[in-house]
């Protein structure tokens, strides 16, 4: 795909099976399966066989399955989509984070934190941000809350678009 000012580069994960989230202030990655259970990867910046030569064997289980690695530099835009259970929230978190597992120089680098109360009805909140990125820095979604017990996170969306900067 191109634009006017060249190419764009797209990476669309989805993940429409539970995820249960521990309660607390530490934001855990959402995972997100691979190959034909995901959206869309055709520059493959999500895959099992990671960039620093890790194999991922189980994607439920592994924090790794929640990373994209952009396939080149670029502006970036993120946009996400999640989707809670009902719960006893008062408060529910997500955020996007540069190197979430402390692989480089510059770890748990985060940006477009957010802090949501708790809305009536549904609990589905969508995010977008922009930024830089590189291939050697993998990207996540996190995600908490401050229930008294583990809830499920029931749907989640994480995107990518790069252009050229």
């Amino acid at each position: 795909m191109t634009t006017p000012t060249g190419k764009v580069t797209v990476c669309s994960l989805k993940r429409d099976t539970p995820q249960l989230i521990q309660p607390g202030t530490k934001y855990q990655i959402v995972r997100f399966p691979f190959g034909s259970l995901e959206s869309s990867d055709s520059a493959e910046m999500h895959q099992m066989q990671q960039p620093d030569g890790f194999t991922i064997s189980t994607w439920e289980s592994e924090d790794r399955s929640g990373l994209i690695w952009p396939s080149r530099t670029g502006w970036g835009h993120l946009y996400a989509m999640v989707q809670w259970e009902s719960g006893e929230y008062t408060e529910l978190r997500d955020q996007f984070v540069r190197d979430p597992l402390a692989f480089g120089p510059d770890p748990e680098n985060t940006t477009a934190t957010d802090h949501r109360p708790k809305s009536p009805g549904a609990q589905c909140f969508t995010k977008s941000h922009g930024v830089f990125v590189d291939p050697s820095v993998p990207l996540a979604l996190r995600v908490t809350h401050n229930d008294k017990v583990a809830r499920n996170l029931t749907l989640a969306e994480f995107k990518l678009v790069i252009y050229d900067a």
